[in-house]
């Protein structure tokens, strides 16, 4: 949750004072890139996909990918839909609040803000991790603590600034990861793979086979900030025509992109040898596979372009965070100095400072305790990140089915309304229900932890609630 700076006010806004996000700035290109960028593709593809073959369902796991896809993608009808009939900002919360009540909305707010919380900082622990290895290698021994601190002060000065500059640096840093992406799916092609391009990973005996729960849950995971397009509502030209068209975009493009990916890299080592493959070197697999299906320049362009890759997510997920805890701020459940908006930048600046605050204090602390950055932040991060997130799907996709129980149908039809998020419920449900019950695989093997990580939902869940039970909503 969000750690309050010293130099931050508690004081409330002033009347005169602008907290409105400046309206008509980001186009569906704009919030594409900053969706698809917290999705960290070339990241999820060289670090889950090894471990979706070996602890998965092998050779079948880009299957996993498509049918994650296809559950979102029934998700999100109900979600736009009902984003057409709110105007508040705050994605997930403002759903829960539109059907619930404000309190469940908070609650929902506050849950939404330490999902992001978690999987932001663990973006930034690996990210700190692999910068201090890579300046280890010319003669720079400095702690990961160090990078991480650095990297939290360039992603806090683009977010402090208008969000425009953000979507560029995301644009340019998303182009590369995806193009060299495609150049090494292409020349597994054209060289048509180990044993021949096949389709084996999409057949139902391969897809059941292993442990597919396991794998459903960790391509599940990947699609992780695909739902932050309606978080930037208040910011998008015509925002009833740009959100549905950014997210339905979003999920499209990432569950294309990793299915193709994964389905390339099964078919670069062959599907009866791919899971030998993955389990002998499973963080060199993806740069071996460059190398050798596009040259020794590829496989040192993937190792420049993961860097970028996490940079790009930990910028994409500031900006989400800071308009999170913006609109929290101006329901009155934070301070209202964190819901102002700067005079020049137009952005919710002393939220980015207080998000930025955030993740000091966590990386010192952190650092003082001696925990590994990515054996223990990185997959605490990241396993707590998942289970809040389907959760936090399942409750909005509660609220959007009982709201259209109480509204008029207006021109939406039947199927945006009931039956869409009926069987988003159904899919939600399953997702739900391996991550739940795979909880200590998905942290790390520590049932400890998991009970600790798993427990901080429901906590920080009634913290919202009481937070909104004790305040009042500013006229």
């Amino acid at each position: 949750m969000a750690i309050l700076a010293p130099n931050v006010s508690t004081r409330a806004a002033e009347p005169g004072e602008n907290t409105q996000l400046s309206a008509g700035t980001l186009g569906v290109g704009s919030i594409v890139f900053m969706v698809i960028a917290a999705a960290a593709p070339l990241t999820n593809i060289g670090a889950v996909v090894p471990l979706g073959i070996i602890s998965g369902n092998g050779a079948g796991f880009p299957a996993m990918y498509a049918i994650s896809a296809l559950i979102l993608l029934v998700f999100s009808v109900g979600l736009t839909t009902m984003a057409r009939r709110i105007s508040e900002p705050g994605a997930f919360f403002s759903y829960v609040e539109a059907s619930m009540g404000r309190r469940l909305g908070m609650s929902t707010a506050y849950l939404a803000i330490l999902t992001y919380t978690a999987v932001q900082y663990a973006v930034y622990t690996y990210l700190g991790s692999q910068l201090s290895h890579l300046a280890s290698m010319i003669g720079i021994d400095l702690p990961w603590w160090v990078f991480t601190v650095l990297m939290v002060a360039v992603v806090g000065t683009l977010g402090y600034r208008h969000i425009e500059l953000s979507s560029k640096a995301l644009g340019v840093a998303l182009i590369g990861e995806i193009g060299i992406t495609l150049v090494i799916v292409a020349g597994i092609v054209l060289k048509g793979g180990a044993e021949g391009l096949s389709m084996t990973s999409f057949e139902p005996s391969t897809i059941l086979s292993g442990t597919p729960g396991v794998g459903l849950m960790l391509a599940f995971a990947c699609f992780i900030g695909f739902e932050s397009t309606t978080v930037f509502r208040s910011e998008a030209k015509d925002a009833d025509t740009t959100i549905p068209r950014a997210t339905f975009v979003a999920v499209s493009v990432i569950g294309v992109f990793y299915t193709l990916s994964a389905w390339a890299i099964v078919e670069a080592w062959g599907p009866n040898h791919v899971a030998e493959v993955a389990a002998a070197d499973p963080e060199a697999m993806v740069i071996t596979t460059a190398v050798d299906y596009a040259g020794p320049w590829a496989g040192v362009v993937v190792q420049i372009l993961l860097l970028t890759s996490l940079f790009a997510a930990a910028l994409s997920f500031h900006n989400v965070i800071s308009r999170y805890q913006h609109a929290v701020a101006r329901k009155g459940c934070l301070p209202g100095p964190i819901a102002l908006i700067h005079y020049r930048h137009h952005s919710p600046h002393n939220s980015s400072l207080l998000q930025s605050a955030t993740v000091v204090v966590l990386t010192l602390v952190c650092a003082a305790l001696g925990f590994d950055p990515v054996l223990e932040l990185f997959t605490w991060g990241a396993g707590l990140a998942t289970f809040t997130m389907v959760w936090l799907m399942l409750v909005v996709d509660v609220a959007i089915l009982l709201y259209f129980r109480t509204h008029p149908a207006g021109k939406d039809s039947a199927f945006k309304r009931i039956y869409a998020p009926l069987l988003a419920l159904a899919g939600l449900g399953i997702a739900g229900y391996f991550i739940t019950t795979n909880l200590v695989s998905l942290v790390g093997g520590s049932i400890t932890v998991a009970w600790v990580l798993g427990l901080s939902a429901p906590v920080v869940f009634f913290a919202g609630w009481l937070v909104a039970k004790f305040t009042e909503e500013p006229a």
